[in-house]
């Protein structure tokens, strides 16, 4: 995430983690990778954003237009997971990490 020359968010593409920071939506966190802002009309501190939404192994499952806080998106590194090592139990986290 980096900031303007004013000190306000800005969109950039990358994986991110949205909850509630980033809009009431998001209730349940989900991950996201943004594809580009878009070009809408919106509130001061908010933005349209074009995402895939991934899955616990950072496969895209989903696209979808967002309408959410740019200042609560907290970025993350998805650590690739091969195919065969992939589990069904849910205790396997997929590699995400949240950043800072």
């Amino acid at each position: 995430m980096s900031r303007r020359a004013d000190g306000t968010p800005q969109v950039c593409p990358g994986v991110y983690l949205l909850t509630r920071e980033a809009s009431p939506q998001f209730c349940q966190p989900i991950l996201v990778r943004v594809i580009r802002r878009l070009d809408r009309t919106t509130y001061d501190g908010w933005a349209w954003v074009d995402v895939y939404q991934l899955d616990r192994h950072g496969d895209a499952t989903r696209r979808r237009g967002l309408f959410l806080m740019p200042a609560g998106m907290r970025p993350v590194t998805v650590a690739p997971v091969p195919y065969a090592g992939r589990r069904r139990s849910p205790a396997n986290s997929g590699g995400v990490r949240v950043g800072g």
